[in-house]
């Protein structure tokens, strides 16, 4: 037996249920061997609540699992197929470089997959080398391992390793493969993949196996397929509002970047606001600004409705009937979205309970905002103390008017002081991460090899909502620059 055969007993429990699907939908195909693995960061907690031996894989070859080139016992790898709308254009796509080793199933039962991104060439790579560099996939694991503390879902990041290969991109970059583990992979764009080029009962087929996966069993009396769709749209508008209520901007809002479990994934040119602009574009390809900060509600409205086209054969026999029940169900998802993101708002500023001036209120404190070039994250975190400097914002006449208005509506409470101080701690982070502090942290790692700096950041980011000392430093805005920062779709 070679090498790469070998398995090794770490705690994996796999089940390939996803591999029971059409033969269509995937590829099966091992992980392309490298030459010198060496693992640069291990997730212990996340390993620990997946059931795996994290003592082991720290010094039994875990490294040579986490690189692909030992496949581990149970393990299926496949590659998945799916298409997508990319900026609007429909085409074609897939794993063209990541692999799915199949679905560890945790000691309470939970079931996740365990994907390695960076591990080769797949049938899907169309023309790329299926591989990744150490900079892009250190980025996913820091911002993807943020969401998770800042209590959104996500995709989760158990590993990175280097590969000992030279990585061609624009110049010459340290190979690297991440392990994510996600609740699955099953995008929009996989049911336009199957709508586009299956049959229907292979879209039954996928549908039946997605709500078996991720939701309760419907009703007797409720089809099946309208609760799918139903549900999906509740769940991406309880996400995006959580994205907006921290100033995140995913950058590629693809309906292949949209899973049906409702994780964010796929941390490409993503980053977190500073001053608060709706139009906070980061992504270097994103020339229009159809991914804006302020675009995301309606592209998760618009991609939603590419979904719910994909299921029109399943929810009724009749096509109008169909198109109707699919539109009446998306035409709710702006509704559903405003009113976590109302709820969402009026945590963030104390209000434990309602009244219908709310609105007005709040966004009357983000259009100041905008006007003053006001840092988010900043702003909400010096409301929570009452602690207001003497910057042009606070010292405004509109924010002096706006924060008198503010008083009232508090007043106009039962609950002390403290309570609602709390109730603000928990809903503003003290810290997010900074555009600054993450290439600061990658810097270290890539060039220097110095990885302290990330580990550092990565202690800062696990309790945003703590309010330590050691998080102040984190919460300093980057120096005045006349060039905006920019991302780029290296993950």
């Amino acid at each position: 037996m070679s090498e790469r055969k070998k398995v090794i007993e770490d705690g994996w429990n796999f089940e390939n249920s996803y591999a029971s699907l059409p033969k269509s939908f995937f590829t099966p195909i091992n992980p392309t061997h490298v030459p010198s693995p060496e693992l640069i960061i291990f997730n212990q907690p996340l390993a620990a609540a997946l059931g795996l031996n994290t003592q082991s894989l720290q010094k039994n070859g875990g490294a040579e699992v986490f690189a692909g080139n030992r496949i581990p016992k149970g393990a299926l790898p496949l590659a998945q197929a799916y298409a997508g709308h990319q900026f609007g254009h429909f085409t074609m796509l897939g794993d063209g470089r990541a692999i799915l080793l199949g679905e560890q199933i945790t000691p309470t039962g939970g079931r996740v997959d365990i994907q390695l991104k960076g591990s080769g060439e797949t049938p899907y790579s169309r023309r790329g080398d299926g591989r990744a560099s150490l900079g892009p996939m250190l980025r996913e694991y820091i911002i993807s391992e943020a969401m998770y503390a800042l209590g959104i879902p996500t995709t989760r990041s158990l590993a990175v390793v280097k590969t000992g290969d030279t990585i061609i991109r624009q110049t010459k970059e340290i190979g690297a493969i991440l392990t994510r583990v996600a609740s699955s992979h099953i995008r929009v764009g996989t049911f336009e993949y199957v709508s586009k080029w299956h049959t229907s009962e292979e879209l039954r087929e996928l549908a039946d196996y997605t709500l078996q996966r991720h939701f309760a069993k419907p009703e007797n009396d409720v089809n099946p397929y309208l609760f799918l769709l139903r549900e999906v749209i509740k769940r991406q508008a309880s996400l995006i509002a959580k994205w907006q209520l921290v100033g995140f901007v995913h950058g590629v809002m693809n309906t292949d970047n949209m899973t049906i479990s409702g994780e964010t994934i796929d941390y490409g040119p993503c980053a977190f606001m500073d001053s608060y602009d709706l139009a906070t574009v980061f992504s270097s390809i994103d020339l229009h600004g159809r991914y804006a900060y302020g675009n995301q509600p309606p592209i998760g409205a618009w991609n939603l409705a590419r979904f719910a086209e994909t299921l029109l054969p399943l929810l009724h026999d009749n096509q109008e009937e169909a198109v109707k029940l699919a539109q009446d169900e998306v035409s709710n998802f702006i509704n559903l979205y405003h009113s976590n993101w109302l709820q969402g708002m009026r945590l963030k500023l104390g209000m434990f309970d309602e009244e219908k001036s709310d609105e007005s209120l709040i966004k009357n404190l983000l259009s100041i905002m905008q006007k003053h070039n006001a840092d988010y994250t900043n702003t909400f975190r010096a409301l929570t103390f009452n602690n207001l400097d003497k910057s042009d914002f606070f010292s405004s006449d509109e924010f002096k008017n706006w924060y008198k208005l503010w008083q009232e509506r508090l007043s106009r409470q039962q609950e002390s002081r403290e309570s609602l101080q709390q109730l603000m701690k928990r809903n503003n982070p003290a810290i997010i991460p900074r555009n600054h502090r993450v290439e600061e942290a990658l810097s270290a790692a890539v060039n220097q090899g110095d990885y302290s700096v990330m580990n550092h950041l990565l202690d800062a980011l696990s309790n945003p909502y703590e309010y330590t000392p050691e998080q102040n430093d984190y919460s300093t805005l980057p120096p005045p620059s006349d060039e905006p920062y920019r991302t780029f779709c290296g993950t």
